[in-house]
């Protein structure tokens, strides 16, 4: 049964290939320090084995009201405002339409939602890597932001919404 776990040492980053060597190469080389460096937290999807199926990144960021959909921006106040960014999500090429994104995706929405428990924020931010991803992330509730093709929001709302 697949589970969703920190990443750790015990992890095997090496074989991993979802086809995008940037992702591929963060998870390979940066992401387990930036965990320990408390920059960035991912976690990795495993069916109880070594092999990493698939991964996603959480960061917190800022985000500025001026630059989000004017139904958001005339609400919030015009200083920053405090967010979480999914700063990465990958499936491994072997793993792909086996519905693991989606999954990765809600888990990290429902760990959005616990943060806001403990924390003020405004809801989740990601860059999408190409069009194709910004279609993924659309389904879910994420709107586009204004002048920035590929850059989307899922409000705190909508988080709330879902869970």
């Amino acid at each position: 049964m697949p589970a969703i776990v920190p990443l750790s040492r015990d992890h095997d980053r090496s074989g991993f290939d979802c086809g995008v060597p940037e992702l591929d190469s963060f998870l390979k080389a940066t992401a387990r320090q930036h965990g320990e460096k408390g920059i960035s937290r991912t976690f990795v999807l495993t069916d109880g084995s070594p092999v990493i199926l698939g991964y996603f990144t959480l960061t917190l960021c800022e985000a500025m009201a001026r630059n989000m959909p004017s139904k958001f921006a005339e609400k919030y106040p015009r200083h920053a405002l405090p967010a979480v960014r999914l700063a990465r999500l990958a499936v491994s090429l072997k793993e792909q339409g086996k519905g693991y994104g989606e999954l990765l995706l809600t888990e990290a929405i429902h760990r959005t939602a616990l943060i806001s428990e403990q924390a003020g924020l405004i809801g989740l931010f990601v860059d999408a890597k190409n069009d194709a991803a910004s279609a993924f992330y659309e389904r879910y509730g994420f709107v586009l932001l204004p002048n920035q093709s590929l850059q989307l929001f899922l409000p705190i709302e909508t988080i709330r919404s879902l869970l």
